[in-house]
Protein backbone atom coordinates (compact mmCIF):
# COMPACT_ATOMS: atom_id res chain seq x y z
CA UNK A 1 0.00 0.00 0.00
CA UNK A 2 1.45 3.34 -1.05
CA UNK A 3 2.37 5.90 1.60
CA UNK A 4 2.61 9.67 1.55
CA UNK A 5 6.39 9.32 1.33
CA UNK A 6 6.00 7.23 -1.84
CA UNK A 7 3.84 9.94 -3.39
CA UNK A 8 6.32 12.64 -2.39
CA UNK A 9 9.22 10.67 -3.86
CA UNK A 10 7.46 10.08 -7.18
CA UNK A 11 6.26 13.70 -7.46
CA UNK A 12 9.65 15.10 -6.40
CA UNK A 13 8.20 17.16 -3.54
CA UNK A 14 8.23 17.05 0.26
CA UNK A 15 5.75 15.01 2.29
CA UNK A 16 4.38 18.25 3.77
CA UNK A 17 3.54 19.45 0.24
CA UNK A 18 1.70 16.20 -0.44
CA UNK A 19 -0.20 16.70 2.82
CA UNK A 20 -1.18 20.25 1.83
CA UNK A 21 -2.46 19.03 -1.54
CA UNK A 22 -4.39 16.05 -0.15
CA UNK A 23 -5.95 18.02 2.71
CA UNK A 24 -6.32 21.21 0.68
CA UNK A 25 -5.29 23.27 3.69
CA UNK A 26 -2.60 25.51 2.19
CA UNK A 27 -1.90 27.17 -1.16
CA UNK A 28 0.09 25.04 -3.61
CA UNK A 29 0.79 26.09 -7.18
CA UNK A 30 -1.21 24.40 -9.92
CA UNK A 31 1.85 22.80 -11.47
CA UNK A 32 2.95 21.21 -8.17
CA UNK A 33 -0.62 20.18 -7.37
CA UNK A 34 -0.89 18.47 -10.77
CA UNK A 35 2.34 16.52 -10.18
CA UNK A 36 1.17 15.40 -6.75
CA UNK A 37 -2.27 14.33 -7.97
CA UNK A 38 -0.70 12.44 -10.88
CA UNK A 39 1.50 10.54 -8.41
CA UNK A 40 -1.55 9.88 -6.17
CA UNK A 41 -3.44 8.39 -9.12
CA UNK A 42 -0.47 6.37 -10.37
CA UNK A 43 0.20 4.86 -6.94
CA UNK A 44 -3.52 4.52 -6.07
CA UNK A 45 -2.74 6.32 -2.82
CA UNK A 46 -5.49 6.63 -0.19
CA UNK A 47 -4.90 8.93 2.81
CA UNK A 48 -4.93 7.17 6.17
CA UNK A 49 -8.17 7.95 7.94
CA UNK A 50 -6.57 6.96 11.25
CA UNK A 51 -3.61 9.28 10.77
CA UNK A 52 -5.90 12.12 9.76
CA UNK A 53 -8.18 11.57 12.74
CA UNK A 54 -5.24 11.60 15.13
CA UNK A 55 -3.95 14.82 13.63
CA UNK A 56 -7.30 16.59 13.57
CA UNK A 57 -8.61 14.92 16.75
CA UNK A 58 -11.75 14.03 14.77
CA UNK A 59 -12.82 10.78 13.16
CA UNK A 60 -15.98 12.14 11.49
CA UNK A 61 -17.69 9.12 13.00
CA UNK A 62 -20.78 9.12 15.21
CA UNK A 63 -21.81 6.26 17.47
CA UNK A 64 -25.41 5.32 18.17
CA UNK A 65 -26.81 3.05 20.86
CA UNK A 66 -30.33 1.79 20.27
CA UNK A 67 -32.46 -0.83 21.98
CA UNK A 68 -33.17 -3.70 19.62
CA UNK A 69 -36.89 -3.89 18.93
CA UNK A 70 -39.42 -5.32 16.49
CA UNK A 71 -40.99 -1.86 16.41
CA UNK A 72 -40.31 -0.40 12.93
CA UNK A 73 -40.21 3.09 14.46
CA UNK A 74 -36.64 2.57 15.62
CA UNK A 75 -35.48 1.30 12.25
CA UNK A 76 -37.01 4.34 10.53
CA UNK A 77 -35.29 6.71 12.97
CA UNK A 78 -31.94 4.98 12.40
CA UNK A 79 -32.47 5.31 8.66
CA UNK A 80 -33.00 9.05 9.10
CA UNK A 81 -29.89 9.34 11.27
CA UNK A 82 -27.76 7.44 8.76
CA UNK A 83 -29.01 9.59 5.90
CA UNK A 84 -28.23 12.77 7.83
CA UNK A 85 -24.75 11.48 8.67
CA UNK A 86 -24.05 10.72 5.03
CA UNK A 87 -25.25 14.13 3.88
CA UNK A 88 -22.91 15.81 6.37
CA UNK A 89 -19.86 13.68 5.62
CA UNK A 90 -20.00 11.49 8.74
CA UNK A 91 -20.09 7.73 9.23
CA UNK A 92 -22.41 5.99 11.69
CA UNK A 93 -21.52 3.07 13.95
CA UNK A 94 -24.71 1.44 15.24
CA UNK A 95 -24.84 -0.80 18.31
CA UNK A 96 -27.94 -2.68 19.49
CA UNK A 97 -28.13 -3.08 23.25
CA UNK A 98 -30.71 -5.92 23.33
CA UNK A 99 -31.88 -4.28 26.60
CA UNK A 100 -28.88 -5.87 28.28
CA UNK A 101 -26.98 -3.60 30.68
CA UNK A 102 -23.68 -5.42 30.29
CA UNK A 103 -23.94 -5.35 26.50
CA UNK A 104 -24.80 -1.65 26.59
CA UNK A 105 -21.75 -0.79 28.68
CA UNK A 106 -19.49 -2.91 26.46
CA UNK A 107 -20.89 -1.21 23.38
CA UNK A 108 -20.31 2.17 25.01
CA UNK A 109 -16.67 1.30 25.66
CA UNK A 110 -16.25 0.02 22.09
CA UNK A 111 -17.61 3.22 20.60
CA UNK A 112 -15.45 5.37 22.82
CA UNK A 113 -12.36 3.33 21.99
CA UNK A 114 -13.09 3.94 18.32
CA UNK A 115 -12.86 7.66 19.12
CA UNK A 116 -16.31 8.58 17.87
CA UNK A 117 -16.86 12.32 17.72
CA UNK A 118 -20.21 12.08 19.47
CA UNK A 119 -22.91 9.70 20.73
CA UNK A 120 -26.61 9.30 20.04
CA UNK A 121 -28.50 7.35 22.68
CA UNK A 122 -31.94 5.92 21.97
CA UNK A 123 -32.69 3.19 24.47
CA UNK A 124 -35.26 2.36 27.13
CA UNK A 125 -35.04 4.41 30.28
CA UNK A 126 -34.46 1.42 32.55
CA UNK A 127 -31.48 0.31 30.43
CA UNK A 128 -29.23 3.36 30.40
CA UNK A 129 -25.45 3.52 30.04
CA UNK A 130 -23.78 3.61 33.43
CA UNK A 131 -22.98 7.08 34.69
CA UNK A 132 -19.45 5.84 35.42
CA UNK A 133 -18.92 5.09 31.72
CA UNK A 134 -20.17 8.52 30.69
CA UNK A 135 -18.29 10.40 33.39
CA UNK A 136 -14.94 9.16 32.06
CA UNK A 137 -15.57 11.17 28.88
CA UNK A 138 -17.08 14.44 30.13
CA UNK A 139 -16.29 16.38 26.94
CA UNK A 140 -17.92 13.89 24.57
CA UNK A 141 -21.06 15.35 22.93
CA UNK A 142 -24.14 13.25 23.69
CA UNK A 143 -27.66 13.62 22.37
CA UNK A 144 -30.55 11.74 23.94
CA UNK A 145 -33.33 10.77 21.55
CA UNK A 146 -36.86 9.93 22.71
CA UNK A 147 -35.84 9.81 26.38
CA UNK A 148 -36.49 11.77 29.52
CA UNK A 149 -33.56 13.94 30.63
CA UNK A 150 -30.88 12.45 32.81
CA UNK A 151 -27.56 13.67 34.10
CA UNK A 152 -24.78 13.54 31.54
CA UNK A 153 -26.73 14.38 28.39
CA UNK A 154 -25.74 17.48 26.48
CA UNK A 155 -28.85 17.80 24.36
CA UNK A 156 -32.24 16.09 24.39
CA UNK A 157 -34.73 15.58 21.57
CA UNK A 158 -38.21 14.64 22.70
CA UNK A 159 -41.60 13.93 21.27
CA UNK A 160 -44.37 16.01 22.85
CA UNK A 161 -46.15 12.83 23.88
CA UNK A 162 -48.62 14.56 26.18
CA UNK A 163 -49.93 16.70 23.34
CA UNK A 164 -49.90 13.72 20.98
CA UNK A 165 -51.98 11.62 23.38
CA UNK A 166 -54.49 14.43 23.68
CA UNK A 167 -54.66 14.88 19.90
CA UNK A 168 -55.28 11.17 19.30
CA UNK A 169 -58.06 10.97 21.87
CA UNK A 170 -59.62 14.28 20.83
CA UNK A 171 -59.83 12.97 17.27
CA UNK A 172 -61.73 9.87 18.40
CA UNK A 173 -64.07 12.04 20.46
CA UNK A 174 -64.62 14.46 17.56
CA UNK A 175 -65.59 11.48 15.38
CA UNK A 176 -68.39 10.63 17.80
CA UNK A 177 -66.82 7.90 19.93
CA UNK A 178 -67.52 7.87 23.66
CA UNK A 179 -66.41 4.43 24.84
CA UNK A 180 -62.68 4.84 24.24
CA UNK A 181 -59.98 2.62 25.70
CA UNK A 182 -56.23 3.24 25.84
CA UNK A 183 -53.60 0.56 25.36
CA UNK A 184 -50.74 2.36 27.03
CA UNK A 185 -47.12 1.42 26.66
CA UNK A 186 -44.74 0.42 29.47
CA UNK A 187 -45.12 2.90 32.31
CA UNK A 188 -41.40 2.94 33.06
CA UNK A 189 -41.05 4.87 29.80
CA UNK A 190 -41.75 8.60 29.98
CA UNK A 191 -43.26 8.84 26.50
CA UNK A 192 -45.75 6.07 27.34
CA UNK A 193 -46.77 7.76 30.59
CA UNK A 194 -47.26 11.09 28.82
CA UNK A 195 -49.41 9.56 26.07
CA UNK A 196 -51.61 7.93 28.71
CA UNK A 197 -51.85 11.23 30.56
CA UNK A 198 -52.87 12.94 27.32
CA UNK A 199 -55.63 10.35 26.86
CA UNK A 200 -56.88 10.98 30.39
CA UNK A 201 -56.81 14.76 29.92
CA UNK A 202 -58.87 14.57 26.73
CA UNK A 203 -61.43 12.21 28.27
CA UNK A 204 -61.74 14.42 31.34
CA UNK A 205 -62.22 17.59 29.26
CA UNK A 206 -64.97 15.87 27.28
CA UNK A 207 -66.68 14.69 30.46
CA UNK A 208 -66.27 11.05 29.43
CA UNK A 209 -65.74 8.30 31.99
CA UNK A 210 -62.88 5.81 31.82
CA UNK A 211 -64.51 2.57 33.01
CA UNK A 212 -62.47 -0.04 34.91
CA UNK A 213 -60.39 -2.11 32.52
CA UNK A 214 -60.28 0.54 29.79
CA UNK A 215 -56.61 1.28 30.47
CA UNK A 216 -54.33 -1.62 29.59
CA UNK A 217 -50.55 -1.60 29.87
CA UNK A 218 -48.25 -3.61 27.61
CA UNK A 219 -44.87 -3.35 25.94
CA UNK A 220 -44.46 -1.39 22.71
CA UNK A 221 -44.32 -4.50 20.52
CA UNK A 222 -46.76 -6.26 18.16
CA UNK A 223 -47.56 -9.10 20.57
CA UNK A 224 -48.31 -6.63 23.34
CA UNK A 225 -51.05 -5.11 21.20
CA UNK A 226 -52.55 -8.54 20.44
CA UNK A 227 -52.76 -9.51 24.11
CA UNK A 228 -54.03 -6.11 25.24
CA UNK A 229 -56.85 -6.07 22.66
CA UNK A 230 -57.88 -9.59 23.62
CA UNK A 231 -58.09 -8.41 27.22
CA UNK A 232 -60.33 -5.47 26.24
CA UNK A 233 -62.64 -7.77 24.28
CA UNK A 234 -63.33 -9.83 27.41
CA UNK A 235 -64.91 -6.85 29.18
CA UNK A 236 -68.67 -6.90 29.79
CA UNK A 237 -68.87 -3.63 27.84
CA UNK A 238 -65.97 -3.54 25.36
CA UNK A 239 -64.96 -0.14 23.98
CA UNK A 240 -65.96 1.14 20.57
CA UNK A 241 -62.55 2.77 19.94
CA UNK A 242 -58.98 2.17 21.03
CA UNK A 243 -56.03 4.56 21.25
CA UNK A 244 -52.88 2.43 20.93
CA UNK A 245 -49.68 3.79 22.50
CA UNK A 246 -47.78 3.26 19.25
CA UNK A 247 -48.30 1.87 15.78
CA UNK A 248 -46.68 -1.48 16.56
CA UNK A 249 -49.29 -2.00 19.28
CA UNK A 250 -51.99 -0.90 16.80
CA UNK A 251 -50.83 -3.60 14.35
CA UNK A 252 -51.28 -6.13 17.16
CA UNK A 253 -54.76 -4.71 17.78
CA UNK A 254 -55.65 -5.31 14.12
CA UNK A 255 -54.53 -8.92 14.43
CA UNK A 256 -56.56 -9.55 17.59
CA UNK A 257 -59.66 -8.03 16.02
CA UNK A 258 -59.18 -10.13 12.87
CA UNK A 259 -58.89 -13.28 15.00
CA UNK A 260 -62.11 -12.32 16.80
CA UNK A 261 -63.95 -11.83 13.51
CA UNK A 262 -64.29 -8.08 14.02
CA UNK A 263 -63.67 -5.30 11.51
CA UNK A 264 -61.93 -1.92 11.64
CA UNK A 265 -63.55 0.59 11.95
CA UNK A 266 -67.05 -0.92 11.77
CA UNK A 267 -66.67 -2.83 15.05
CA UNK A 268 -63.69 -0.99 16.54
CA UNK A 269 -62.01 2.28 15.65
CA UNK A 270 -58.22 2.19 16.06
CA UNK A 271 -55.88 5.13 16.58
CA UNK A 272 -52.11 4.67 16.56
CA UNK A 273 -49.02 6.74 17.30
CA UNK A 274 -45.73 7.24 15.38
CA UNK A 275 -46.90 6.99 11.74
CA UNK A 276 -44.51 4.21 10.78
CA UNK A 277 -44.35 3.42 7.08
CA UNK A 278 -46.43 0.27 7.58
CA UNK A 279 -49.38 2.31 8.90
CA UNK A 280 -50.49 3.49 5.47
CA UNK A 281 -50.41 -0.06 4.07
CA UNK A 282 -52.66 -1.69 6.66
CA UNK A 283 -56.21 -2.55 5.66
CA UNK A 284 -57.75 -0.14 6.38
CA UNK A 285 -54.89 2.40 6.58
CA UNK A 286 -54.21 3.43 10.19
CA UNK A 287 -55.10 6.83 11.60
CA UNK A 288 -52.17 7.86 13.77
CA UNK A 289 -50.04 10.62 15.25
CA UNK A 290 -47.12 11.47 13.01
CA UNK A 291 -43.66 11.77 14.50
CA UNK A 292 -41.19 13.42 12.10
CA UNK A 293 -38.63 10.62 12.17
CA UNK A 294 -36.41 12.14 9.50
CA UNK A 295 -36.42 15.42 11.42
CA UNK A 296 -35.57 13.54 14.60
CA UNK A 297 -32.45 12.08 12.97
CA UNK A 298 -31.52 15.37 11.33
CA UNK A 299 -31.92 17.34 14.56
CA UNK A 300 -29.84 14.80 16.47
CA UNK A 301 -26.93 14.94 14.03
CA UNK A 302 -27.05 18.73 13.76
CA UNK A 303 -27.11 19.03 17.56
CA UNK A 304 -24.00 16.85 17.81
CA UNK A 305 -22.16 18.78 15.12
CA UNK A 306 -23.17 22.07 16.72
CA UNK A 307 -21.91 20.78 20.06
CA UNK A 308 -18.57 19.85 18.48
CA UNK A 309 -18.23 23.36 17.09
CA UNK A 310 -19.54 25.09 20.23
CA UNK A 311 -18.67 22.88 23.21
CA UNK A 312 -19.54 25.58 25.75
CA UNK A 313 -23.09 26.02 24.49
CA UNK A 314 -25.78 25.43 27.11
CA UNK A 315 -27.65 22.10 26.84
CA UNK A 316 -30.85 22.22 24.82
CA UNK A 317 -34.15 20.36 24.95
CA UNK A 318 -35.64 20.19 21.45
CA UNK A 319 -39.30 19.19 21.32
CA UNK A 320 -40.87 17.81 18.13
CA UNK A 321 -44.50 18.71 17.48
CA UNK A 322 -46.79 15.75 16.67
CA UNK A 323 -49.31 15.92 13.82
CA UNK A 324 -52.63 14.16 13.34
CA UNK A 325 -52.85 11.85 10.31
CA UNK A 326 -56.45 10.90 9.46
CA UNK A 327 -56.94 7.62 7.63
CA UNK A 328 -59.68 5.00 7.36
CA UNK A 329 -59.26 3.16 10.70
CA UNK A 330 -61.46 5.75 12.45
CA UNK A 331 -64.98 6.15 11.13
CA UNK A 332 -67.82 8.48 12.11
CA UNK A 333 -70.48 7.46 14.62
Amino acid sequence: MATMKDVARLAGVSTSTVSHVVNNNRFVSDSVRDKVMAAVEQLNYAPSALARSLKLNQTRTIGMLVTASNNPFYAEVVRGVERSCYERGYSLILCNTEEDAARMNRSMETLLQKRVDGLLLMCTENHRPSQDALSRYPSLPIVMMDWAPFEGANDIIQDNSLLGGEMATDHLIACGYRKIACIAGPQDKTTARHRLEGYRNAMRRAGLPVPPGYEVHCDFEFEGGVNAMRQLLTLDEPPHAVFAGNDAVAVGVYQALYQAGLSVPQDMAVMGYDDIELARYLAPPLSTIHQPKDSLGELAIDALINRLQNPERAPQVLVLTPELVERASVGRR
